[in-house]
């Protein structure tokens, strides 16, 4: 554990995403991070990088621009912008949060092992910062509501920062897809089971040779209670703790009397 909370008045707070600097989301959270304290920095991705997972960019060289005043882009994925703002950037004085996000819809159940939002999350665990991912969900074809992001991202991250934080560990917070006075709660949940990618058209271009178009289908549960897609489904905001230790306890055990 971290040993102590969080002062959000005197922290120094790191934002990144994954839909790209100028990104309606990424505003609204530097925005409301610039509410709770005054030593607020954005790097982020040049270009929008959606389902970039927690990759890094090895095989060439990046390039930091700076577009003003505690504000950069990176051409590269959102863990090279967390990597370079923490040890390059803010190198003098490390970040005592990093916030993620707001993303363009949810981050739920196996999304989380795709989404860069979560990914810039991960890569401030990994560096031993605190950090929140942050997404608004949102229904095909309908308007983000990204009031309900703005008027509740604020409190989330004061009783989230108001206790001492877990290692290894970042939250995953999802907003639901209805307006602030919807809102049923702000519940602690477990990760849930949604699956994209199933949904593969297949297509011939002018040229007539094929190409593959991964679609937005999912095959997901969100009657289980207790999980973060249902928290959602039902008004609410999902906190979900995410451990960065992927091992399976229960089968390493199991082969340890197999392979002692």
């Amino acid at each position: 554990m971290f040993d102590r909370p969080i002062d959000l008045a005197t922290a120094r707070i790191l934002i990144s995403n994954d839909d790209g600097i100028n990104a309606p989301g990424i505003r609204l959270l530097a925005k409301v991070a610039r509410g709770l304290c005054r030593d607020v920095w954005v790097v982020a991705p040049e270009q929008e990088q959606s389902g970039a997972s927690h990759s890094l960019t090895l095989s060439r060289p990046l390039r930091i621009r700076k577009l003003g005043p505690r504000r950069y882009a990176v051409d590269g994925t959102p863990t090279d912008c967390v990597l370079l703002a923490i040890n390059a950037i803010l190198s003098d004085k490390r970040p005592n949060l990093v916030l993620s996000g707001i993303n363009a819809g949810a981050n739920l159940g196996e999304d989380v092992t795709y989404s860069g939002t979560v990914a810039a999350a991960m890569e401030a665990t990994l560096l031993e910062v605190p950090a929140i991912a942050l997404s608004q969900h949102y229904v095909e074809r309908s308007a983000i509501h990204w009031e309900t992001a703005g008027a509740y991202a604020a409190e989330v991250m004061r009783r989230l920062t108001a206790s001492p934080w877990p290692r290894h560990t970042l939250i995953n917070v999802n907003f639901p897809a209805v307006p602030p006075d919807e809102v049923t709660g702000v519940v602690a949940t477990r990760q849930g089971r949604r699956k994209i990618g199933d949904g593969i058209s297949q297509r011939v271009d002018p040229r007539g040779r094929p190409y593959y178009w991964i679609g937005p289908v999912r095959d997901e549960v969100c009657d289980a209670p207790g999980t973060d897609l249902h928290a959602v489904t039902q008004g609410k905001v999902a906190l979900s703790p995410i451990y960065l230790d992927l091992t399976n306890r229960e089968a390493l055990a199991a082969l340890s009397k197999v392979f002692p």
